[in-house]
């Protein structure tokens, strides 16, 4: 069995996905791709073929036979030293590499390149003079491709290359070490996941699914999911997710709700003080939140609210909610719902063509409307820390539509309230996998008007407007975004409905 790019990549998303791709029941598993997925394999195939019409003369060995035939005439190529290879074909025992791009070093040797649609590396931050650092998935491709290209005898170096959405070209030296708290060198991660990988794929190892914020876009997810509901696995408690299930498992043999309501904390954290890596990272507070969680799940089967919130008292509330491409990092639409002494009402501001000049207007929009209200008078509701994020960068890239200051003030506790992060996640608790807008307010017998609502499904919708200009394409998006405010509004009702 094939070792390739695509399912370490795959390992790296889930560690479950690619025993479930062999193993599982296939006719649990999903036929049809998801269109943002479809949508993001389009761009990177677009974003490809633009890096790859630049470059030149290249070898293009994409449609040059069989895959015997192929590596064949890659090995011929890199004899006979041709500068670039496009999609050529490697193989190492077990291991199979298809490199976008194989660029000759002038010496016998080659350096593996992939061009990727996202950028480079993770975590930049130009504020602080932060380059980033790899990307896991990036490295482990890249280490694969040099692995092939090293036992083929035309690589000596754990190296590789990135061509990233900016055309940006970032090396990836794979002898550096991780990081300060994980001092391995990004080979020794590579030939961890490798073998994690290997004895998946071989059936040697099993494990279990567990529920995260990433499977929604997993063929597999309904599958995984009834799984989880029906061995009423830890994982569907909010927050628990696959490492700290799988360390409960190991440590407490916790293997549901009903095991984790029993677990006694003090006996629990007694043993933790004298045994080295015992519920490792795993403290007391976390202990108490997952049995408090697992009681709301298996027993009380409703929310709990803890600390009843108090909201201000406000004659204008608005319900606050963005809409943007992180595959852009583009801001399409800003969407207000406005509950006022006048009534209620739907505000947008919408970039309609993929300019810089389209955003930085429809942001510039927004704020002439916020300061069209009474200064002292309104409360914004947002769900979650993504709308500040996002701002602050925009607040950076388009400086002189608002102040810091100004900023400062819209974000701040006395003007607005992040739901999710000040008074969901603090004051209470949901007999839900996920306390996700759409999920809560789900729960609170709200519906979406589209039937497949989501951010990603937005992106998708927007992208196809870009193309299309049809305004059926962009009403959906404005019924979406519009149903997403709604949906905090119908929250932060039933919240204040406690008092």
């Amino acid at each position: 069995m094939n070792i390739t790019a695509s399912k370490l990549y795959n390992y790296i998303q889930c560690e479950h996905r690619i025993w479930r791709d062999v193993y599982g029941p296939q006719d649990e598993k999903s036929k049809d791709t998801n269109p943002f997925v479809q949508m993001l394999w389009d761009k990177g195939v677009a974003h490809e073929e633009k890096i790859v019409e630049g470059l030149g003369q290249v070898l293009n060995l994409k449609d040059a036979g069989t895959e015997e035939e192929k590596i064949q005439k890659t090995i011929e190529a890199m004899k006979m030293d041709v500068p670039l290879i496009y999609q050529g074909v490697l193989r190492s025992g077990d291991l199979l590499g298809i490199p976008d791009l194989l660029q000759s070093n002038g010496d016998g040797t080659y350096l593996p390149i992939d061009i990727k649609s996202g950028m480079g590396v993770e975590g930049v931050d130009e504020e602080n003079d932060n380059d980033g650092k790899y990307k896991k998935h990036y490295a482990v491709q890249i280490a694969l491709y040099a692995e092939v290209l090293i036992a083929n005898g035309f690589a000596k170096d754990h190296k590789g290359m990135i061509i990233d959405i900016d055309s940006e070209k970032v090396i990836y030296n794979l002898d550096q070490e991780m990081g300060a708290r994980n001092p391995i060198t990004w080979w020794q991660y590579y030939q961890e996941i490798k073998l994690k990988s290997t004895s998946l794929l071989l059936n040697e190892n099993q494990n279990k699914p567990a529920y995260s914020g990433k499977c929604k876009l997993c063929p597999w997810y309904d599958s995984c999911k009834k799984w989880i509901k029906d061995k009423h696995d830890p994982s569907a408690i909010f927050y628990v997710g696959r490492s700290m299930r799988d360390t409960l498992f190991k440590d407490l043999e916790i293997e549901s709700f009903e095991d984790i309501i029993n677990i006694d904390v003090e006996q629990a954290l007694e043993k933790k003080e004298k045994e080295k890596g015992f519920l490792y990272r795993i403290g007391k507070d976390s202990l108490e939140k997952c049995i408090k969680r697992a009681k709301v799940m298996n027993n009380i089967k409703k929310p709990v609210i803890y600390n009843t919130p108090v909201f201000p008292k406000t004659s204008y509330e608005l319900y606050f909610d963005i809409e943007d491409d992180p595959t852009q990092a583009f801001v399409y639409l800003h969407g207000v719902y406005e509950r006022s002494p006048n009534g209620e009402r739907f505000v947008s501001f919408v970039a309609e063509e993929k300019t810089d000049a389209s955003e930085r207007e429809a942001w510039l929009n927004f704020w002439n409307y916020i300061r069209s209200l009474p200064k002292n008078d309104f409360t914004v509701y947002y769900y979650s820390h993504h709308e500040k994020t996002t701002y602050k960068k925009m607040s950076q890239k388009y400086p002189g539509v608002v102040s810091d200051e100004e900023l400062e003030w819209f974000f701040s506790p006395e003007k607005s309230v992040d739901l999710y992060s000040d008074v969901i996640l603090k004051n209470t608790d949901w007999p839900l996998m996920s306390y996700s807008l759409k999920d809560i307010a789900q729960y609170l017998d709200f519906s979406w008007r589209d039937k497949s609502p989501s951010g990603a499904m937005s992106i998708e919708w927007f992208n196809k407007y870009l193309e299309t200009k049809d305004k059926e394409d962009m009403n959906r998006i404005l019924l979406y975004n519009e149903d997403d405010c709604k949906a905090t509004m119908i929250i932060k009702d039933f919240l204040n409905k406690q008092n």
